[in-house]
């Protein structure tokens, strides 16, 4: 069991099924509510189970024991988050969640570039080959016949 705390494929796996379920979760919430304020709903929620699992964990850091350039790109990330969420919303107002989904996934083929471009990380053709099936999986998906 042990290995599998310390597995990333583990966590990744729960991170998916976590987000398929914020999914449908979010398309109830916003039914009748204004897109904008269900993410602030949402961001306070999140803020309180980060602080408790920061609390639970004993994991808390002093913040002047970060670095600044640990800072501006948690602080960059944050801002990133936050539009994505606003975005991601919008789109579940006003569009069904099966086909949402999908389209917000490709972040996936973006991280996958972005990867390379940015961070100097190396995919070999069959990585390639599966993003190119992402991309093209998420758009099938969210077509509408």
């Amino acid at each position: 069991m042990k290995i599998f705390l310390t597995s990333w494929p583990f966590w990744a796996l729960l991170s998916a099924g976590f987000a398929a379920l914020t999914a449908i979760f979010a398309k109830i919430g916003v039914e009748n509510v204004n897109s904008d304020f269900a993410t602030f709903i949402r961001t306070i929620v999140i803020l309180l189970a980060a602080g408790a699992m920061v609390y639970i964990t004993g994991n808390w850091q002093e913040p002047s024991t970060v670095s600044t350039r640990s800072w501006l790109f948690l602080v960059l990330s944050g801002f990133a988050t936050g539009a994505s969420w606003i975005c991601y919303f919008r789109a579940l107002k006003l569009g069904d969640a099966a086909r949402v989904a999908p389209i917000d996934k490709l972040s996936v083929v973006f991280v996958s570039i972005f990867a390379v471009l940015f961070l100097g990380e190396r995919l070999t053709l069959p990585n390639w080959l599966g993003v190119v099936m992402i991309a093209g999986g998420a758009v099938l998906v969210a077509y509408r016949a």
